[in-house]
């Protein structure tokens, strides 16, 4: 498609600089844009990215910035309630700072390999879901930190399957599945396949540009995909100067200043339909050194650079 059928007036400011912004129709029916019309994604900021904060400044800051979203972990809402905090009020001041919460990270041991240890943590998944609940939260991710070397698929399906009917009908929550390089279920296609077995309307994924890239599953799955089974994109760089095999969490970048082919993944991730967030992910120690502010409105203004330059 010509890609001057695209454009239309207006601009975007990005990191001092401007920029044409384009109105779009989409083929797979985005048609909301965010971030003054410069993103078809709202835009979350991970809390661990501003790590040394504390909840509530965190929740001020992504606000601040200018995020749409932010996406806590389930060890910030413990913490903060066992020190006397109500998540309930906690929920209210996102929604007051004109913030939402798409997920909450995350379900931890939630998938075990055996029917016994599965039912005896699922007093800690609904405890978990409880606190999501409690702060407005769309979603609960479910992470497969102990399935197993040699997992089960077929039992792993069965009890992400059972995890959903849970989370929606005691919680009113949407459970979507993870994969991390370091976990036994290490790519977007092994969760694809958990997801797929699992045979319910709304099991869905949460791929993550770094663990793509890491797990050396790669990105071109992307393209056999529908936006639909997808609940939240992470996103996140990884340095050239060290090998994919020796990349942990704490080398993740700001968006663009790595080597993953950030425009391309996202004109990809739109193509399916996608319209959930695009939430940055950064565990790099060195940005808590520094003002945590200036930490989220970089990763911000990085992250719609890269919209940018994927024509979406």
């Amino acid at each position: 498609m010509d890609r001057k059928k695209f454009f239309s007036l207006g601009v975007a400011s990005i990191a001092g600089a401007t920029f044409p912004i384009k109105s779009v129709q989409s083929p797979k029916s985005i048609e909301k844009r965010w971030q003054n019309g410069a993103s078809p994604w709202p835009l979350c900021l991970d809390t661990y990215t501003i790590l040394p904060a504390s909840l509530d400044e965190k929740v001020e800051i992504a606000a601040k910035a200018g995020y749409d979203a932010i996406e806590p972990w389930d060890r910030e809402l413990i913490q903060y309630e066992n020190n006397g905090g109500d998540l309930w009020e906690l929920g209210k001041k996102i929604k007051d700072l004109g913030l939402f919460v798409p997920s909450v990270i995350g379900l931890w041991n939630a998938i075990p390999p055996n029917d016994d240890e599965f039912e005896a943590s699922l007093e800690g998944t609904r405890n978990r879901m409880r606190l999501a609940k409690a702060i407005g939260s769309e979603h609960i991710q479910t992470i497969p930190n102990t399935v197993g070397n040699g997992y089960d698929i077929r039992k792993v399906a069965q009890r992400y399957r059972q995890i959903i009917e849970i989370g929606e009908s005691e919680f009113g929550l949407k459970a979507s599945l993870v994969f991390v390089k370091f976990f036994p279920l290490k790519t977007m296609g092994q969760a694809m396949q958990v997801a797929l077995d699992a045979n319910h309307p709304n099991a869905s994924i949460i791929p993550d540009t770094f663990h793509m890239y890491i797990s050396e599953g790669g990105f071109e799955g992307l393209k056999l995909m529908n936006g639909s089974a997808i609940s939240i994109f992470q996103f996140a760089d990884a340095p050239g100067h060290i090998a994919p095999n020796e990349l942990t969490d704490a080398d993740r970048v700001f968006p663009g200043d790595g080597v993953l082919p950030l425009p391309k993944i996202l004109t990809d991730l739109y193509n399916t339909g996608f319209k959930g967030c695009i939430s940055l992910e950064l565990y790099n120690p060195e940005y808590h050194k520094r003002d945590l502010y200036e930490v989220a409105r970089e990763g911000l203004d990085k992250t719609l650079k890269v919209i940018l330059e994927a024509g979406v």
